[in-house]
């Protein structure tokens, strides 16, 4: 019974997606014994998200432009004897002591405990039943563990995004991908990054009206870096497919612009939409209304890293002011035993989750057997597609950083979090009156963050209100002319003790935890260089840590400065 306590994988992979995907089924065929558990109901993650077969769907790779490589990803899947875990909701990992004594009669090394709920999505109880009732706990033990976990959207507030019809950009997406729905007839798609492109596009192929593209930054930040896109030529491909497919359309790209109001009573009839300066302030004088009954808008996503912060795992700063975890060379966290493949270690799309999901099972194998088991040919090529693929996404995040002075266009009377209804003016009050400088102290004062999305979609906006200088409010009637600091670097990232809703109840039927074990030293992430952002390493003994936190060691002289080269099956080798 998986989950039993006298069960333990060699591996846990935590996320279906591209990355867990490659992950799991190379390392099972490898030899490994693996477990992959996803919250959903199959595998593809959001990337590769399908209607389910109860819709009939007849042909679900019409809505994607490289199906054929979650094919392949699947049938490898099917072919294995990776355990499928699905509709687990992980709420939290921890360390623990493994029951019995390796052969020769030593004790054998800590274990994994990953905590999951299964059942329906706790985040959305079925009509009529108490959130989390009916959930079963479930623990899954593993030597090892692999986070793949994805990324959520980011979102920045504007007067009126809240009324029906305004949709995530990605939301609008997944319920096109899943339920073969469309948010709208006429839909302006807004916000800022590549997925925008995708999400235009695959509107206008289900039959809606997409009269423009709304796009905040502009594509200059590309041409600055020649050498990330003529190492990655497929992403030129998947812009010309998406750009094409625009032009078929008639949709209008508009850069530099954003939607900067939603008018409605019931649902949103129509958008304002207002020229942005280089720093994201609105420019006076170039409003205009564009009417449409849904709105998809997103900026960017944010890596998610809630299970590996909990643990105390190092972050670092990525260049859109988002967190996001520090690997080893060999996609290892700062704890040893740890690693993390796809977008826990910054965006990148789709062939680099999936280049770093097998680097990493590769190099799990690697720890657990004491050898390699693939030629090293292909282990240094793994590399150097990883690699290419990093480099496009700096260039990427770089080029669709929100810009400093968005709050210009939020007045303080619009809600800033929207499940404890904080309007931007009780943030910017915690501030200029109470001497609140970061999101943890506006929580405190105002409730914000406080609701069931635990400051998901509204983290990113109090943060940046909460660094904005006293005495500068950015209400809609201030003259545009200050600047309006990004959040400072120094800000830690997010600490949710559990990854997803759990009931006291199922708390109180957890066994007692097995006595957790001192750490091993953790890897040491390589140094960073002089365009990366300075690390920050979170610890687990504060108060927002796990009930059942590991003990942490420090290590003041690390063996191997960039890694574990003992483990790096690559290693000795010129790659």
């Amino acid at each position: 019974m998986p989950g039993s306590p006298s069960e333990t994988y060699d591996l846990a992979v935590l996320g279906a997606g591209p990355a867990g995907l490659a992950g799991a089924v190379t390392a099972a065929e490898l030899g490994l014994r693996v477990a992959l558990l996803d919250a959903a109901g199959q595998p593809g993650g959001q990337f590769y998200r399908h209607p389910s077969p109860a819709t009939g769907a007849t042909r679900p790779e019409a809505l994607h432009h490289d199906w054929s490589t979650f094919a392949g990803l699947r049938a490898r899947l099917a072919a294995s004897d990776v355990t499928l875990l699905f509709g687990h909701h992980v709420w939290t990992v921890t360390r623990e002591a493994a029951a019995g004594l390796a052969p020769s009669g030593a004790p054998l090394p800590p274990q994994w405990a990953v905590h999951a709920l299964t059942g329906d999505d706790p985040d959305h109880p079925s009509a009529g039943e108490e959130p989390g009732s009916g959930r079963e706990p479930v623990i899954v033990r593993a030597r090892t563990v692999l986070l793949a976990t994805g990324s959520y959207e980011r979102h920045l507030p504007f007067p009126g995004w809240t009324l029906p019809g305004v949709v995530g950009a990605g939301g609008a997406q997944a319920m096109l991908k899943s339920g073969l729905a469309l948010p709208g007839r006429r839909v302006v798609v807004a916000g800022s990054g590549p997925l925008l492109l995708a999400v235009a596009a695959s509107l206008t192929a289900a039959g809606a009206r997409v009269p423009e593209v709304i796009e905040a930054s502009g594509y200059l930040g590309y041409a600055r870096r020649p050498g990330a896109l003529a190492a990655n030529p497929h992403k030129l491909a998947e812009a010309a497919l998406h750009g094409t497919a625009l032009l078929r359309h008639r949709v209008r790209l508009r850069t530099r612009t954003a939607v900067t109001r939603a008018h409605g009573t019931d649902r949103v009839e129509a958008v304002t939409v207002t020229r942005l300066d280089r720093d994201w302030r609105p420019i006076p004088g170039t409003a205009r209304r564009i009417a449409c009954d849904a709105l998809a808008v997103g900026h960017g996503l944010v890596p998610q890293i809630d299970l590996a912060t909990a643990l105390g795992c190092a972050t670092r700063r990525t260049a859109d002011g988002t967190h996001a975890l520090e690997l080893s060379p060999l996609q290892e966290t700062s704890l040893r035993g740890l690693w993390a493949a796809g977008e826990t270690s910054g965006i990148g799309g789709v062939q680099l989750a999936i280049s770093e999901g097998a680097l990493a099972a590769h190099a799990i194998v690697s720890r657990l057997t004491g050898a390699p088991r693939a030629p090293l040919s292909h282990l240094r090529a793994l590399r150097r597609r990883r690699d290419r693929g990093r480099v496009f996404a700096e260039t990427m995040t770089a080029a669709h950083a929100p810009g400093p002075g968005w709050t210009r266009w939020l007045p303080d009377d619009t809600d800033v979090c929207r499940c404890e209804e904080v309007p931007a003016g009780r943030v910017r009050e915690a501030v200029a009156d109470y001497g609140a400088r970061d999101a943890r102290t506006v929580k405190l004062l105002t409730r914000a963050g406080m609701g069931w999305c635990q400051g998901r979609m509204c983290g990113t906006a109090v943060a940046c209100l909460a660094a904005q200088p006293t005495g500068t409010p950015a209400t809609s009637g201030t003259p545009v002319t200050s600047e309006t600091p990004a959040p400072p670097t120094t800000t830690p990232p997010d600490r949710r003790p559990l990854a997803a809703p759990v009931p006291l109840g199922v708390l109180a039927r957890l066994p007692e935890p097995r006595p957790a074990p001192q750490d091993p030293p953790p890897a040491q992430a390589p140094p960073a260089t002089s365009s990366s952002p300075p690390t920050t390493s979170t610890t687990p003994n504060t108060p927002d840590a796990p009930t059942h936190p590991p003990k942490r060691t420090p290590r003041t002289e690390p063996d191997h400065p960039t890694g574990h080269p003992a483990d790096d099956p690559t290693e000795g080798h010129p790659s």
